[in-house]
This record gives structure tokens, C-alpha cells and sequence, in this order.
């Protein structure tokens, strides 16, 4: 297996993805894109020590942006969308 910063890139923390946490025990990252399932539930489990029970993925495309007179296009990126089992949390913030 691949090193965990490798795999993992780092969280993502907005509205919605709170929402999600508060809700139904998702936590969603951003990860590699060459990443798969199957690593990304064993980095979550090894790096914050929880119980996964389903990881869901999706390939964000990049935006296509304008700067001045030419064109250009945002690198595209890969989240998932990790459930948590029962009991589990994973605190950011500390707190």
C-alpha cells in the first residue's frame, strides 16, 4: 500500500459536508486520482483509526476559466464520500 498523503490529500470541510457528517456519518476528502476504493477505506481506517463501512468516489472535472484573452482550464479532482460505521467520528478541528 501506498503512503496514507499519498492516498488522502486532505478534507473536505463545507456546508454540505457538515451537513452530511451531522446527518448520516459521512466525512468526505479529497484524494488521489489514481486512488481506488479499496485504499482509500484502508488509509481512512489506518490514518483515523475508525470503522468504515462504504466509500463513494467521483471525478470532479475541471472548470474551464478565462484570464485576459486566453483560456484555461482547472485540473480536475477526485472526492469520496466516506461512510463511517456506528460509534465512529472523525474530529478535525479538535474541539
Amino acid at each position: 500500500m501506498r503512503p496514507l498523503h499519498q492516498i488522502i490529500k486532505k478534507p473536505l470541510i463545507t456546508e454540505k459536508t457538515s451537513q452530511l457528517k451531522e446527518e448520516s456519518q459521512v466525512v468526505a476528502f479529497e484524494v488521489a486520482m489514481n486512488a481506488n476504493k479499496v485504499e482509500i477505506k484502508q488509509a481512512i481506517e489506518k490514518a483515523f483509526d475508525v470503522k468504515v463501512e462504504n466509500v463513494k468516489t467521483l471525478v470532479a472535472v475541471g472548470k474551464v476559466k478565462r484570464v485576459g484573452k486566453t483560456f484555461g482550464k482547472r485540473s480536475n479532482r477526485k472526492k469520496a464520500y466516506v461512510t463511517l460505521a456506528a460509534g465512529n467520528d472523525i474530529d478535525f478541528f479538535g474541539v
